[in-house]
């Protein structure tokens, strides 16, 4: 039997809100987009939460509204889903690429220092794999340097940052924050993301934007050039019966790494990844192991491949990619930690009701092909 690298974890009630809204007048732009955006800002404890067709459609609506452009440098991590630079590119500015700490795999602090320049207008730190980055050093440094913050916290929906009684949710951090809700995330809405927003001003122009750069006073008075990214009432109410579930859900997939740390422990040479930092909660989005350097990963995946088992290369770094390494920003550029770091991830099979036998076969199986294969 296959096992899948991701699975959404659709329930009875999510299908029973879909197929209710399919028995009203309201497909698009209703109460159930409202309702879904107004739990999102509850939960990041932010004012405002702008729903969109996708994660990247909110990273691009995002840079736009805080005014990022030509002529302007956006730092972003290389290892990251491509989508960060393209969004960049799509507004005319340019990205900049900085190296990632070994631990987190987040911006390096450090790095971003050192890539700042003059031109430099905001930071887009993402929180990889549902790792929260050093919020405090980036604000500090975004403070000294005069720079907006755009979090994208697609992969990291309820994971926080800060000690004690001072930790905050992901997402409320940035001047403006992303999130997304492909089928692989923790919570879907099939296709779909958000942006949070403290700034009220910032929350209306998204949501112009989103809807063609429409004003509110009517449905042909446009006040400036927009786009299609709105999001269906379907998705929305898919979305509010899976952030109810959230908790669940969140606490499903820390047992599920939990479960592989231990099976795993025993492989020697393979580098799992920390179940606990200081001062930040992690939200699962995947299971990503480093393999041992003497081993060929795409062997290890043909082996796993031939048991039925999905994996994943989470990330190629993206000034490394064929649509990338010719442009500007990646020409000539070496960034080791991350393309050393790249060249042995492996994500493993990873969701909410991935099956303790299945974990089992997976682990077993990763043992006795990297052993056949050193």
């Amino acid at each position: 039997m296959t096992i899948p690298l991701s699975a959404p974890d659709i329930t009875e009630a999510e299908i029973e809100a879909v197929t209710a809204v399919l028995r009203t007048p309201h497909l698009s732009l209703g109460p159930e987009l409202a309702t879904f955006e107004a739990a999102l800002a509850s939960y990041h404890a932010v004012p405002n939460a702008v729903a969109v067709s996708s994660g990247t459609a909110g990273l691009h609506l995002a840079l736009l509204t805080l005014g990022i452009g030509e002529g302007d440098e956006v730092i972003i991590p290389s290892f990251a889903f491509i989508a960060v630079a393209n969004a960049v590119l799509q507004v005319r500015a340019t990205p900049v690429f900085a190296e990632i700490d070994p631990l987190t795999l987040n911006l390096d602090p450090a790095a971003v220092e050192r890539a700042i320049s003059p031109r430099t207008r905001a930071l887009l730190v993402v929180h990889t794999f549902g790792v929260p980055a050093d919020m405090g050093a980036l604000r500090a440094i975004a403070q000294q340097h005069g720079l907006v913050i755009l979090e994208d916290a697609c992969e990291a929906i309820g994971a926080e940052f800060g000690h004690a009684h001072h930790a905050r949710r992901v997402g409320s951090f940035g001047d403006l924050s992303v999130l997304g809700f492909y089928p692989n995330k923790q919570l879907t809405t099939g296709e779909g993301g958000a942006v949070l927003a403290c700034d009220p001003a910032h929350a209306a122009r998204l949501r112009s934007l989103r809807n063609q750069g429409r004003t509110g006073t009517g449905w042909l008075d446009h006040a400036e050039p927009g786009y299609n990214y709105r999001i269906s009432e379907i998705a929305c109410a898919l979305g509010l019966v899976q952030l109810s579930r959230i908790d669940e859900i969140l606490a499903l997939r820390r047992a599920a790494a939990q479960s592989y740390n231990g099976l795993l422990a025993t492989i020697p040479a393979l580098e799992l990844p920390p179940l606990t930092l200081p001062g930040r909660v992690i939200s699962w989005f995947v299971y990503v192991v480093r393999l041992p350097k003497n081993v060929d990963r795409d062997r290890i995946r043909a082996v796993l491949a031939t048991g039925g088992i999905a994996t994943g290369t989470y990330f190629a770094p993206i000034h490394l990619q064929p649509a990338w390494r010719a442009h500007p920003s990646a020409r000539s550029l070496s960034l080791p930690i991350t393309e050393s770091i790249a060249r042995r991830t492996l994500a493993l099979p990873f969701f909410n009701r991935i099956t303790a036998d299945q974990q089992r076969q997976v682990a077993a199986a990763l043992q006795e092909a990297i052993r056949s294969c050193e």
